[in-house]
């Protein structure tokens, strides 16, 4: 069993509080993981200067270089971790084991990652509008149409308080590092492979090592972490997300209420995006804020509905290491059971219909998991509760909807797919503040764009751009 301490500025340190990460279907013990407590982030954030400090004795090239490495050991490498190694197959079959996602999709949400650490020149490009990231490291510099700016750094690191539901998040910490910012993490108390083997990655090339702290614990290291880094992101619930709405400090990620639109010009066609709907609803086990929890339409939704169950609604739960497995399962006791329980209440609204009963029961319970079955719901306007909600498995409802009210009655969405040709609806979608991130054309929800931001730039999250003047002497030496 392996023995994982906490990581503070690159030092293991051994408390005398563990927790032990449990095979959610076997009981087997994977590792004994020491906790941290919100005095020790406190104390330890008194010295994160150093963190940058040590980031800046390199360019932001070459950290780059770096993480490039970093990315093939992270994907397919040998790594330290505690007082023991993991392979790349153990970290997929631990991280299965612990979070209930099938090995196949934590193989895929590992791609994700090395994905974006080997692509990290091209997503800063994008991210800061071809920025010289020099002037990221200085805080000050000469844009190439001859004006001087300035982007003064509000952090010497990024916290994060972690979540354990889906590992491709860790996607979004990533530049912090080639950013010259050190990282703070609190890893999920299901998940913390990812940050981990990250962590033992980056110091394997050469990455400062003090550069990054890992703080496994109890809601305590969460606060902390918090109250103490300038800038931080943290994962949860809707209450997360109204709780730090409009604190600028804190970059919030919550649920993502993605949706698919189907446009009057193209809903008569509805059959020719099923496959579409069925990927954004069903892929990565539900589990990802961009799968779509509500497809929009003004006419033929409960054929759509009932089209979507067909496909999905037979899907049965089959054990982490087949390559089949389509649902992760609920490892927290009593979990899915509650979760079915909420999913009941709503399914017997009026003006709801139940598209997926037919197919057996939902909720599947074993001795130490549950497993929610796949849930297609048809609402008859966009008043039903069930339309605006979300779960941790794959779970969508069709709304019957005239498209000149989809976009008030939608609300909030992360990620929009619109499969319209129609310019002045496309005109009003790209001004409609409440979606995110919008899809124009059949494009599944889940398939993200990774040179594009995800709930907002990181850039501006970290940096300030402010006014910055300088003599026509030090211009010209600037030059």
């Amino acid at each position: 069993m392996l023995e994982i301490p906490v990581i503070r500025w690159g030092k293991p340190y051994e408390s005398l509080e563990t927790t032990e990460v449990l095979h959610f279907d076997t009981g087997e013990s994977i590792a004994r993981v020491h906790s941290a407590n919100g005095g020790l982030v406190t104390r330890d954030m008194r010295t994160a200067s150093k963190a940058r400090d040590a980031l800046r004795q390199f360019s932001c090239a070459d950290l780059i270089e770096k993480i490039g490495r970093a990315a093939d050991l992270f994907e397919n490498g040998t790594l330290a971790l505690g007082d023991g190694t993991q392979s790349a197959d153990e970290f997929v079959r631990h991280q299965s084991a612990s979070t209930g996602l099938p090995e196949h999709m934590c193989r895929s949400n590992m791609t994700k990652n090395s994905f974006v650490m080997r692509n990290m020149t091209e997503i800063l490009q994008c991210l800061t509008r071809g920025l010289d990231l020099d002037i990221l490291t200085r805080g000050y510099g000469m844009e190439d149409r001859g004006v001087v700016v300035s982007y003064q750094a509000q952090t010497p690191v990024l916290g994060a308080v972690l979540p354990s539901n889906s590992p491709g998040v860790h996607t979004l910490w990533l530049p912090a590092i080639p950013l010259q910012m050190g990282l703070v993490l609190k890893p999920g108390s299901q998940e913390p492979w990812t940050a981990y083997r990250v962590a033992s990655a980056y110091q394997a090339v050469g990455i400062p090592a003090e550069a990054v702290s890992l703080y496994p614990g109890g809601h305590d290291v969460g606060s902390a972490l918090m109250d103490s880094c300038p800038r931080s992101m943290i994962f949860g619930s809707q209450k997360t997300v109204d709780q730090f709405s409009g604190n600028p400090r804190v970059q919030v990620h919550g649920p993502g209420f993605s949706k698919v639109f189907l446009g009057d010009d193209c809903v008569d066609d509805w059959e020719q995006y099923l496959d579409i709907m069925v990927e954004s609803v069903y892929v990565n086990g539900g589990r990802s804020c961009i799968n779509t929890s509500a497809i929009y339409a003004s006419r033929h939704t409960m054929e759509i509905a009932q089209a979507i169950a067909e496909k999905i609604g037979p899907v049965e739960a089959l054990g982490p290491g087949d390559p089949d497995a389509g649902l992760a399962a609920f490892t927290v006791e009593g979990m899915g059971k509650a979760v079915w329980e909420m999913v009941k209440n709503d399914l017997k609204d009026a003006g709801v219909t139940d598209c997926t009963g037919k197919y057996g029961d939902r909720l599947v319970e074993k001795e130490r998991c549950s497993y929610l079955r796949p849930v297609v719901a048809h609402a008859e306007n966009p008043q039903c509760p069930v339309a605006g909600k979300e779960f941790m498995f794959p779970f969508a409802t069709v709304v019957k909807c005239p498209q000149d009210q989809m976009l008030k009655a939608a609300g909030p969405t992360l990620v929009g797919t619109a499969i319209t040709e129609d310019q002045t609806w496309i005109d009003h979608l790209t001004d409609a503040t409440s979606i995110d991130r919008l899809n124009i054309g059949p494009i599944p929800t889940n398939r993200l764009n990774w040179l594009q931001p995800h709930e907002g730039n990181i850039i501006d999250f970290l940096f300030r751009s402010r006014a910055y003047q300088m003599s026509p002497e030090k211009i010209a030496a600037l030059v």
